[in-house]
């Protein structure tokens, strides 16, 4: 896009701090794992982004960025159209960043100023008008970390396994009896190892598969009537409840939506906003 590269190898080692790449992405598009010289702050202005690591899986939704340090092995898959946007760092301007990868906040002047990189040519004039706007964004890209829908991967083996399952059928009912009896051990074994393997209990586990689900259809223009189905709730106002609750915000807001548009439209019939949170028919939350 505007006359550039849309080559990430092209942008790794041209003679400025900061290279900046804009790309058009088709929903489900996906690029393979792979690594790169520089630090990478990623941001897409429509849609989500799902980046997997080694570490885990991050679901970044168009109204924040991920940063990946230089040299990281990561891979992306895009939910819905993604009007990407993204900065390539040399890592001696980086220091001051973030060492691990991380789900952070992009303000309005970081978006403009993004934006505007990518316009740029690649060796912009240093000492001009374009040296300056490089100049603030790098000043400006104090990336602060925000709650992250993050899957952690497990190592262990049997683990790792039962949590392919589980993403594979998100709206399982998945009690710890019937996880335990899917990764072939008993549910004792399974509650003391999961969060040993994960950080986190089997249940909170799926429920944060089930997020990074919901989050990928909701990207792509489903109705949360639909996503809530899809991922095991009984029915939207429970779905939207434990959304809440999880990260903080409803289904609408979390994409950029109004919270006033967003409050109005989930308290109607249409996505099943009926006053305060309830808990929601999650067996798992109560067996695991």
């Amino acid at each position: 896009m505007y006359g550039k590269s849309e080559n990430r190898d092209d942008y790794q080692d041209v003679p400025r701090p900061v290279a900046a790449m804009a790309r058009n992405l088709p929903d489900g598009h996906h690029i393979p794992a792979h690594r790169h010289r520089r630090a990478q702050l990623i941001y897409g202005t429509s849609g989500a982004i799902t980046v997997a690591t080694d570490h885990g899986v991050w679901v970044v939704p168009a109204t924040r960025g991920a940063w990946l340090p230089a040299g990281l092995t990561h891979a992306m898959t895009c939910a819905g159209a993604v009007a990407m946007r993204t900065l390539y760092i040399e890592p001696a301007s980086a220091g001051h960043l973030p060492a691990h990868p991380t789900v952070v906040s992009v303000p309005p002047l970081l978006r403009e100023l993004m934006d505007e990189a990518t316009r740029l040519p690649v060796e912009y004039d240093t000492e001009g008008r374009d040296g300056k706007v490089m100049e603030l964004l790098l000043l400006e890209l104090a990336p602060h970390p925000v709650p992250a829908l993050r899957l952690p991967a497990p190592e262990d083996p049997q683990l790792a396994a039962l949590c392919a399952e589980i993403r594979r059928e998100p709206a399982a009912p998945w009690t710890t009896p019937r996880a335990a009896a899917r990764a072939r051990m008993s549910p004792r074994s399974l509650q003391r190892r999961s969060p040993d393997a994960t950080g986190m209990s089997l249940a909170h586990w799926v429920q944060q598969s089930r997020l990074v689900h919901a989050v990928t259809l909701l990207a792509r223009g489903e109705p949360v009537t639909a996503v809530a189905g899809a991922v095991g709730y009984a029915t939207p106002s429970a779905f939207t409840a434990m959304f809440h609750r999880a990260l903080g915000t409803t289904p609408t807001a979390y994409f950029g939506g109004s919270p006033e548009r967003a409050g109005s439209t989930e308290r109607s019939g249409g996505t099943g906003w009926r006053g305060p949170p309830r808990a929601p028919r999650d067996v798992t939350a109560r067996q695991a």
